[in-house]
């Protein structure tokens, strides 16, 4: 198979303006995803994968100490672009050197495959099927909302916390960042595809919350109960906005309770997926999930 060498090759200047426009992947419908945890969770998320750029010599490298699934694997010998055409035999599989892998890739430490996906919708009705679910085994839905976010890191640990909580969704509302960021993925560690997402607007959501008889606990300072003395048994939203200048408005009006994180010392504010974290598990613990 030949083998890209050059970094002003046109796909390889095409994969990176789908890196670092958001533009672009909204135009294209596509955005890209590094590193073999995270191609495996999007491809086990069922999504459309339409090309894989590997580095054999950097996949070999990484296999010799990784412990992911395709590190076990490609330990076992074998040649890695059957490998890949195996894991992925709908994808075109474009082999690029070192030194194009190098350009592409986004991280250190990386393991040598950048995917390229077709996205899909993130919809409020998406979430409703698994609610049913949840509902008919007698569990209450926890759902993070988030409002006007920026950070693709902070969103992206969010999403992390959100996997290891077993939260029902993720609703990010009037967002700044798009949920296909790469740096998102990235510090998520594939959980942008483990735990449902949507999009909308803050009166969308608000709108179908109460729709759907969750409660709305907004995280903020002002007349505020501490976060522990609020019922999260029920179904329940959390609701943060940003560290700059918390929730709008209309998410306070609308909440059912009003939450705070005690501060003790000199700042006034926990990191968002700090808190996010905190407020997550208040809520596994209420309902007595994993002990």
């Amino acid at each position: 198979m030949d083998q890209i060498t050059s970094t002003q090759n046109p796909r390889i200047k095409q994969l990176i303006n789908l890196q670092q426009k958001s533009g672009e992947r909204r135009k294209s419908g596509k955005f890209t995803i590094e590193g073999q945890r995270e191609v495996q969770r999007c491809l086990e998320a069922g999504y459309d994968i339409t090309a894989l750029y590997i580095c054999p010599e950097v996949m070999m490298q990484s296999a010799a100490l990784g412990q992911t699934e395709w590190a076990h694997a490609l330990r076992e010998g074998g040649d890695v672009c059957s490998f890949c055409r195996e894991k992925c035999p709908q994808a075109e599989i474009v082999v690029v050197g070192r030194t194009v892998y190098e350009k592409i890739a986004c991280r250190g430490g990386t393991e040598g495959v950048v995917a390229v996906a077709k996205n899909r919708p993130h919809t409020l009705q998406e979430l409703e099927q698994r609610m049913e679910r949840l509902r008919t085994q007698g569990t209450e839905p926890l759902i993070i909302v988030l409002e006007g976010v920026e950070k693709p890191g902070n969103l992206g640990a969010i999403l992390r916390t959100a996997d290891a909580t077993g939260a029902t969704a993720v609703i990010v509302c009037d967002p700044l960042t798009d949920l296909c960021n790469p740096n998102l993925i990235r510090a998520s560690l594939g959980a942008a595809f483990t735990v449902p997402c949507a999009t909308a607007t803050s009166h969308e959501a608000i709108a179908w919350l109460k729709e759907k008889g969750i409660a709305i606990l907004t995280a903020q300072l002002q007349d505020s109960e501490l976060y522990y003395n609020a019922d999260m048994t029920r179904a329940t939203a959390i609701v943060m906005g940003t560290e700059a200048t918390g929730l709008t408005a209309q998410w306070r009006e609308a909440a059912d309770a009003h939450i705070r994180i005690p501060m003790l010392g000199h700042c006034d504010s926990l990191n968002v997926s700090v808190s996010a974290a905190v407020l997550l598990y208040e809520g596994i613990r209420q309902r007595n999930i994993g002990q």
